[in-house]
């Protein structure tokens, strides 16, 4: 979305003019955290019934004393703009641009279970070869892979999965036109 874009660009722009960056960064994480986790406080945002004031006096009550008083500008920036429903876009929009930035590339691996740290450490010398720069590796668990991995850094993506195997085997048996010999 172009709105939180630019939004966040702003955002990151202000916190490396004023060397704050790195703290702002937990803060936006906080902010996109508190608006995954609470659908009511989305609610109370998109809501054009809630005057600007009484956003304004949430940001305070919800943020005061956990992020920068720069976040809290920002916020309350966000809020006279009428611009506050895009909050969780634009702090999404702020990690990954921060991530560009820092020249930081994700890595998700998702496995049937939790990695080990050979596996951790394979996983991580592989994807060095063709990324440049930091690696954020993020690890999910997905029992229903039954073995196996599934690697997605940007938009590539490596199935590796028992799951993906035994689906590409159903299809060639249903695809199959095999008719056994029988004399």
């Amino acid at each position: 979305m172009i709105v939180a874009s630019r939004y966040a660009k702003a955002l990151i722009d202000l916190a490396v003019e004023t060397k704050q960056l790195e703290e702002v960064r937990k803060d936006m994480q906080l902010v996109k955290n508190v608006c995954d986790n609470n659908r009511e406080f989305m609610t109370l945002l998109q809501s054009p019934v809630v005057k600007t004031d009484k956003k304004v006096a949430i940001f305070k009550s919800v943020f005061e004393g956990k992020v920068s008083k720069t976040t809290i500008a920002f916020l309350n920036l966000m809020a006279s703009k009428r611009r506050e429903a895009f909050l969780q876009e634009i702090a999404s929009d702020f990690d990954e641009q921060y991530k560009q930035f820092k020249n930081i590339t994700t890595v998700e691996v998702k496995s049937a279970i939790a990695l080990d740290d050979k596996a951790r450490k394979q996983i991580l010398d592989l994807v060095k070869t063709s990324a440049t720069g930091e690696i954020d590796l993020v690890e999910k668990v997905d029992p229903s892979l039954i073995g196996g991995f599934v690697l997605t850094i940007n938009d590539k993506q490596v199935d590796q999965s028992v799951k993906r195997k035994l689906n590409d085997l159903k299809k060639g048996f249903a695809d199959n036109t095999f008719v056994p010999n029988l004399n």
